[in-house]
């Protein structure tokens, strides 16, 4: 692919300077009524990474939203989860998916991992203004790296900063509980379905402590969203099967009760 002469390669300094206004994130007074999104978590396996999320959205004490979707594919080769303030984050991960393709359509080529991780750095990083204010909104970045032939997951700050995270990581406010619930299971040499086990058991226990963290809810079919990225991209899997390694989990705690 030939690169448009003319055309800068970065949308967000496009729209910079033909709006600049859909950049900009005010806070309100209204700050703390608003649906803020909840746990995500990461596992690296053998050729890729798993990304996954529970489907609740709280607004102070209140469920805003039971069904909400925090896990997004980005391009062919990475995908990003939310936390903190849902409807924020989620602008940030549709203009860093239109960053990504239009900076592919204008070079010829796609951007490196190290080059997603910071363009969405900037973007984090121009939203702390904002989560000053209370309007926190921080992704987790999974994707696979073609250069190190791995698949590779990154933390951000409220500031930008990013940090590589080593076989699993996960954010939002059932965090804790779910990283504990990783640390016990993981292992090198997991495969995806292995990492998705790994992922489901993390949430339910998220779930078990963190009233913010919705849990499998089999009365309205509503189960976390997941995504498998390997060398051959990034796919959505498939509700069936998050369910089938969801009821594993469940049918395990009942038989140890």
């Amino acid at each position: 692919m030939t690169p448009l002469s003319g055309a800068r390669s970065s949308f967000v300094e496009h729209l910079a300077e033909v709006a600049p206004e859909a950049l900009v994130f005010r806070a309100s007074e209204g700050a703390a009524d608003v649906p803020h999104g909840t746990t995500i978590v990461a596992v690296a396996f053998d050729g890729g990474v798993l990304l996954a999320g529970d489907r609740r959205a709280t607004m102070g004490n209140l469920i805003a939203q039971r069904d909400i979707v925090k896990t997004f594919v980005t391009d062919e080769l990475t995908a990003v989860g939310i936390a903190g303030t849902a409807g924020i984050a989620k602008q940030i991960v549709k203009l860093f998916t239109v960053e990504l393709e239009h900076y592919e359509k204008i070079e010829g080529v796609p951007l490196t991992f190290e080059g997603k991780a910071n363009r969405l750095a900037g973007m984090v990083r121009s939203n702390f203004g904002a989560a000053l204010q209370g309007l926190v909104a921080v992704p987790l970045l999974v994707g696979f790296d073609e250069a190190q032939a791995r698949g590779r997951i990154v933390s951000y700050d409220v500031t930008g900063d990013w940090h590589d995270e080593v076989g699993y990581h996960s954010i939002g406010s059932g965090s804790a509980w779910a990283k504990s619930s990783i640390k016990k299971r993981f292992r090198p040499g997991l495969d995806a379905d292995g990492a998705l086990d790994v992922a489901a058991e993390a949430l339910f226990d998220a779930a078990d402590d963190d009233t913010a963290t919705g849990g499998p809810d089999v009365l309205r079919k509503l189960y976390p969203t997941a995504v498998v990225i390997t060398s051959d991209g990034a796919v959505e899997v498939a509700e069936e099967d998050v369910a089938a390694a969801t009821d594993r989990v469940i049918a395990a705690r009942g038989a140890q009760a």
